[in-house]
């Protein structure tokens, strides 16, 4: 492929646009907060000649350039503006620079990829491929995506393929071609009160009755198929000489496949303490499916693999166990996840991005949209 000078970003652009985004803080639970960096990327987005439009819950749909001739399908790009982090988090974490590497929080996940992706587009200079683009930025997603899931499967149903980005594997130039489906259960046990030490056995121990259910529904771990389970909290019970009339179980569950989502999914709602007195209430599920590492993104990898050689780099791939919303695209249409911005520390204190591979990948990334 012949190199292109009009796609080399300009990196000190980038760290402008990248820092207006960080200095907007937008946690989750706030939307108002994250409307306000949805704001700053729908005008990104309308500067480019996009049609833009608000869907119910908070998600941004952003289009760019149209079909040709009726045939051509729209290449998907997902993006999410919520972060981890609270509001004021940038008193404690600033955006520092230290060499090669920026930090802040929200820059690796992200933020850097929002960025990216519009310098991307940029450097395309309104040749838009056949089919147009369509650009989802959602609110939500480090909360599972309740509000934005349906608008993401109904676009993932109009795109000839997704690209996702977020950022690569954590310190390396590895993109994702897998991901784990996701589950949370909350399982409530309900006992009996009584008196510890005057009437213990008219009670029914709630939290006899979660020691259980963590014993049992950890047997359903299978680590050799990528199956993992941890009791992550538990509470429960009201006073040291009360039996526990509630108690409360947390369980984090991630699956590599389909029929391990329905397996452990059957079994958790199927548990049944062995005292009958103490009943069960369950919430929760499956809350993202497998994305599983198929064909269809493998071939899509390739091809981002040949861009990245004549960029000087190797592109590495790997199936990870965190999910994102290509999780839910995955199943449906090719899905290549991981094109955000180097660097490492999600969810971490240490998160940052690094520099000097940055514009490297959103050269990828431009030529991707190009080529596919």
């Amino acid at each position: 492929m012949t190199r292109m000078s009009s796609d080399l970003p300009d990196l000190n652009a980038m760290l402008a646009d990248l820092h207006t985004l960080v200095s907007l803080e937008s946690p989750s639970s706030d939307p108002v907060a994250v409307s306000r960096v949805m704001d700053v990327v729908e005008g990104w987005a309308r500067d480019l000649g996009a049609t833009t439009h608000a869907r119910p819950g908070g998600t941004r749909s952003m289009t760019l350039g149209t079909q040709s001739g009726g045939a051509a399908r729209p290449l998907l790009i997902l993006m999410h503006a919520d972060t981890v982090w609270p509001t004021g988090t940038l008193e404690r974490m600033p955006w520092r620079t230290d060499g090669d590497r920026l930090y802040g929080p929200g820059t690796y996940d992200m933020k850097g990829g929002i960025v990216g992706t519009f310098h991307a587009l940029r450097a395309l200079q309104g040749q838009w491929p056949d089919g147009g683009i369509h650009l989802l930025l959602s609110p939500d997603e480090e909360i599972g995506s309740e509000s934005s899931r349906s608008h993401i499967e109904a676009a993932a149903r109009d795109a000839r393929a997704c690209l996702v980005v977020e950022p690569p594997v954590a310190d390396s130039h590895a993109l994702k071609t897998g991901r784990k489906g996701t589950g949370g259960y909350w399982l409530t046990l309900h006992g009996i009160a009584s008196h510890a030490g005057n009437r213990p056995t008219d009670g029914a121990s709630a939290i006899t009755a979660a020691a259980e259910a963590v014993l049992a529904v950890q047997t359903l771990a299978r680590p050799d198929l990528g199956t993992t389970v941890s009791a992550g909290i538990i509470h429960g019970g009201s006073a040291m000489n009360v039996i526990p009339e509630t108690c409360t179980v947390e369980f984090d569950i991630r699956v590599r496949t389909l029929a391990e989502a329905q397996r452990v999914d059957t079994a958790v709602r199927a548990w049944q303490p062995s005292d009958p007195r103490v009943t069960v209430e369950l919430r929760g599920g499956m809350n993202r499916p497998p994305f599983e590492q198929a064909a269809d993104t493998l071939a899509l990898y390739a091809r981002a693999r040949g861009i990245a050689a004549t960029l000087g780099f190797d592109l590495g791939h790997e199936s990870v166990g965190g999910g994102s919303d290509g999780n839910f695209t995955a199943p449906i249409t090719p899905t290549l996840d991981g094109l955000g911005a180097p660097g490492d520390g999600a969810h971490a204190q240490h998160e940052h991005i690094r520099l000097d591979r940055w514009t490297a990948h959103v050269q990828l990334l431009t030529r991707l949209i190009q080529t596919i």
